[in-house]
């Protein structure tokens, strides 16, 4: 009997249990990995608040990382024993051990500790994606990242410096600025004493940024996409202070010609081929020091609901992780 965090309704952090499960074998195509270290992600907090729906009762977590005790028939390339990490397929990972679709795993480099792969995984992966293939970050660009000081932000501004942009990012105090510009970010803007389209068009010398790469959601998104150049890209790819609202689509006209996306990871990572590229990309910046994955809190998995109240009061920079 292993033990999991669950929730039965949706909520706040208090809605979390920890509950006694059995977890069985694996089958076809699955593999039981017993977790050294989970991620937290703010989608964690999208699941347990009903932001994003879920079939009830469930449990939480997308990103984690182990070691493979056992794999079902048809499983070729994830072995017992092997070192692994993931983001994504079913949620679960708030768990001292799972069962899950094999396909989602990729092995660990021994460079990499569990930590860091629990950390790196969904966060790093959502960069990657970001960065060279939502919109291919050049030498020479302009971007604006929101919460610049947050996982997904230290691993933009790094990666965006070593492939030579210039990096705008918002942060919410002056310690976060600090951090972030110890990270590649040229430019950090404090939100809540600076009018950060203003900034950016005064940075950029009226010229506004060709993408801008926004978390934040319905307090930053009108803003975000006033601080576009002619022809640029608005990156929406969450929703931490709450759903953008509807809008008449003929601003994105009126700003010049702009473009809006919606992604997801999970979409860009559906097929196992690119899981795989994706992955490789990452490990292959994290271990030539390029970008550093900075965990920054550690709380036991049994203590997650904590660890959610930090993350939604914004008193976390980094990556978190909980440990079973």
């Amino acid at each position: 009997m292993s033990y999991a965090i669950r929730f039965h309704e949706t909520g706040g952090p208090e809605v979390l249990r920890v509950e006694d499960v059995q977890c069985g074998d694996p089958g076809p195509g699955e593999a039981r990995v017993r977790h050294h270290a989970v991620g937290l992600n703010y989608i964690d907090t999208y699941h347990r608040s009903g932001l994003y729906p879920v079939a009830l009762p469930s449990g939480l977590g997308l990103e984690g990382a182990g070691v493979v005790e056992a794999v079902g028939t048809g499983v070729a390339d994830i072995a017992q024993g092997d070192r692994v990490a993931y983001a994504g397929g079913p949620p679960g990972a708030y768990s001292e051990v799972r069962v899950m679709p094999a396909d989602r795993l990729v092995r660990l480099p021994e460079a990499v500790s569990f930590e860091q792969g629990a950390a790196m995984m969904l966060q790093g992966l959502t960069a990657q994606y970001l960065l060279r293939r939502t919109y291919r970050v050049q030498p020479g660009d302009t971007l604006l990242i929101h919460a610049a000081a947050g996982g997904v932000g230290l691993m933009v501004c790094q990666w965006a410096k070593a492939l030579g942009a210039t990096v705008i990012g918002t942060v919410g105090s002056q310690a976060k600025a600090e951090l972030a510009r110890a990270h590649g970010c040229d430019h950090p803007i404090v939100y809540t004493r600076e009018n950060f389209p203003e900034r950016v068009r005064e940075i950029t010398g009226g010229a506004g940024v060709p993408v801008v790469y926004d978390s934040v959601g319905r307090d930053t998104f009108m803003d975000s996409l006033s601080c576009l150049r002619p022809l640029g890209m608005m990156v929406s790819f969450g929703s931490a202070s709450g759903a953008v609202a509807p809008f008449d689509i003929g601003v994105l006209a009126r700003l010049g010609s702009l473009f809006l996306t919606r992604p997801t990871l999970f979409t860009y990572s559906a097929r196992r081929d690119d899981l795989l590229a994706m992955a490789g990309e990452l490990f292959e910046v994290v271990g030539s020091g390029r970008v550093r994955v900075e965990v920054n809190q550690r709380h036991p998995l049994k203590d997650a609901a904590t660890a959610h109240r930090d993350l939604e009061a914004r008193r976390t920079t980094g990556s978190t992780v909980l440990l079973p």
